[in-house]
């Protein structure tokens, strides 16, 4: 992909595009491993099943025995339906709707793990944080705010941990963040003959039916880290820590789309990936019962607003391309490990997800809302040093009032009022292999 068409890159896909097929907060992605999936990912910080705990928490490496390999992938199968009012100009144009519009998505993942000796032990991790992808039909009346998006990352963690005695252990890594992602907004194709009353409005609005206002694409990379720590208290409870830094991205590119003029401009844009935290706690109550949970925090406040830097674009050279007011949201989660023979371990979970977007600053572009996991999972003791996990998740998304409004140099030209609504089900796999 050509760097010099970022512009927005994955910075607009991710806000000018529907990210409904997100399934953590904003457009963060939860699912790491099938393992963790099975729990609704509770007490993650703190849980070290196999070599994909280190993406969690790399302390957790100090718990793993010799050189293991988890890999595996998820299946998202999103159920997303948007509709509103429009107005165009301060004249009503009429309803719409679009259904299924966010694409079903299969996120894989690879884990490996060694232990070095009694206090060291390394860990590699390649997993995602972030991705999306949607796509409105012609038929839907606002595609001007958003008829595309895309955004694929891939993320690449290598880890170091180390056991300072029987309680505690530490560790951290580094993250290499590598993403791509397009943009596109258009004018709808099927807009009524006379929206203004003003023949030669109408006519120059009708004249460009189905024509790009905005299309980016491009990709980008960048540096982040991260650092755990576990605390075991005794034989049966454990309770872990992990934070994740904020990761920069800085985009340069350029414009292109009726609203940027006839020829691409060459812009730039900022845009910071929030950091994460994480407090986990396990809890083995019998010999067959362990319970687990966590409570994570990301820091969706610093997710105030976009803009792009595109000189000759108008006076200042700034264009606003979304006023976020994103707040930092919350997500609780319980569940429990039932081993219930030798071979078999039975899991399950519950968690919910609060939206980091308040009612009244939601808009259709990123369909935020509050989120109630239901998860099952299990894991099949194959052999002495292969296992198998498989997990299942059912996602209720709370139905959500949203307003959206399309500024063109600081005056509106159109808006959407109208809700969102949709659930999601994932369905995962894994195989765990220990040399």
């Amino acid at each position: 992909m050509n760097k010099n068409k970022i512009t927005l890159s994955v910075a607009a896909a991710l806000t000018l595009g529907f990210s409904a097929n997100t399934m953590a907060a904003g457009f963060q992605l939860a699912e790491y491993s099938a393992t963790g999936l099975g729990r609704a990912f509770a007490g993650e910080a703190a849980m070290a099943d196999n070599a994909s705990a280190q993406f969690r928490n790399p302390a957790m490496l100090t718990y793993l025995e010799g050189t293991q390999i988890s890999t595996g992938a998820i299946y998202v199968d999103p159920n997303i339906d948007v509709k509103g009012d429009v107005n165009v100009m301060g004249k009503p144009v009429g309803s719409t709707k679009a259904g299924d519009i966010a694409h079903a998505a299969v996120i894989p993942n690879f884990y490996l793990s060694h232990r070095l000796n009694e206090q060291w032990a390394l860990g590699l991790a390649f997993a995602t944080n972030y991705g999306m992808e949607t796509e409105l039909g012609g038929d839907f009346i606002g595609t001007m705010f958003g008829d595309q998006a895309k955004v694929f990352s891939v993320e690449i963690n290598p880890n170091v941990a180390y056991k300072i005695n029987e309680q505690f252990s530490v560790g951290a890594g580094v993250r290499f963040v590598m993403g791509e992602g397009h943009i596109g907004a258009s004018v709808p194709s099927n807009l009524p003959a006379q929206i203004t009353g003003n023949k030669f409005v109408d006519g120059m609005i009708n004249a460009m039916e189905g024509k790009d206002l905005k299309y980016m694409e491009g990709d980008d990379t960048a540096w982040g880290w991260q650092m755990g720590a576990a605390w075991q208290l005794n034989d049966a409870n454990r309770i872990g820590f992990n934070y994740r830094s904020e990761v920069n991205m800085d985009l340069e590119g350029e414009a292109s789309g009726a609203l940027y003029g006839k020829t691409p401009l060459p812009g730039s844009m900022a845009l910071t990936l929030p950091a994460t935290a994480e407090l986990a706690s396990f809890h083995q109550l019998t010999d067959k019962l362990a319970m687990h949970a966590s409570v994570n925090w990301t820091d969706w406040s610093t997710f105030d607003k976009l803009e792009a830097k595109i000189p000759g674009y108008n006076e200042d050279g700034i264009d606003l391309i979304k006023q976020e007011n994103w707040e930092d949201n919350y997500r609780f989660a319980v569940g429990a490990t039932y081993q219930y023979t030798n071979k078999l371990a039975l899991r399950t979970g519950v968690a919910y997800d609060m939206s980091a977007v308040s009612d009244e600053h939601r808009t259709q572009t990123i369909p935020e809302t509050d989120r109630i996991w239901l998860s099952v999972g299990a894991g099949y003791q194959y052999s002495d040093n292969l296992n198998f996990d498989a997990g299942f998740t059912y996602i209720i998304a709370k139905d959500a009032p949203m307003t959206e409004t399309l500024d063109v140099k600081g005056k509106p030209l159109a808006s959407i009022t109208g809700e969102t609504t949709g659930s999601v089900w994932l369905l995962g796999v894994q195989a765990n292999y220990r040399f």
